[in-house]
């Protein structure tokens, strides 16, 4: 990235500004950063236990495969998953506050027994399932920031705070240099000066 200026002292200034303001602002960034790859490795980690979980309770239940033949599922349905905005190192995720179900009556005295059962262990898998994917999403959402926070950090400290310097540099140097030529060019005027009063004198 090309850092336009002019080699004047208001552009020097300019540009001493946006170098400590990029300067003050990487090590929050280089915080931030830390702070997502961790929060997502924590997502993630989560997701995969929640999954694992599910899949554990499946097959604890797998006993009852023949039975779920005579299950009605439409006795409970998700009606509604409530998830609450929380802020994890400064990005908003979701997060989990309760799951709505609606369960039909049913004649205890006319179904199986395990009906009741049957309602608890599908209440305990889609919690389950929900959960996982709500992590899932957390997940996706904190590494999409985390990457963006990483190419902000980059470009800061590999582009512009660079860029920012050599500039200033340049600018520096020429100004040295224009005043040094100023100061030659005046000893030669006064040396030029002088040399005539000397001629005038003689």
């Amino acid at each position: 990235m090309a850092i336009k200026f002019q080699y004047n002292k208001t552009s020097l200034n300019n540009l001493g500004k946006q170098l400590k303001m990029r300067q003050n602002a990487l090590p929050t960034l280089q915080n931030k950063e830390s702070a997502l790859r961790l929060e997502v490795r924590k997502a993630k980690e989560q997701s995969d236990k929640l999954v694992a979980d599910l899949e554990a309770a499946l097959q604890r239940y797998d006993y009852l495969a023949a039975l779920w033949n005579e299950f009605d599922p439409s006795l409970i349905a998700v009606t509604d998953v409530a998830l609450v905005t929380v802020k994890v190192a400064g990005v908003k995720t979701p997060d989990l506050k309760d799951i709505h179900y609606e369960i039909r009556p049913f004649n205890a005295f006319v179904k199986p027994a395990w009906f009741a059962d049957g309602v608890a262990i599908l209440k305990e898998l889609t919690r389950l399932g929900i959960m996982s994917e709500v992590y899932q999403e957390k997940s996706r959402i904190l590494e999409f920031q985390r990457k963006k926070t990483t190419q902000k950090v980059n470009l800061y400290e590999k582009v512009q705070i660079p860029g920012y310097k050599e500039a200033i540099r340049k600018i520096k140097r020429y100004m040295e240099d224009e005043e040094n030529l100023s100061k030659a060019s005046s000893k030669i005027v006064k040396g030029r000066h002088a040399a005539e009063e000397e001629e005038e004198q003689v």
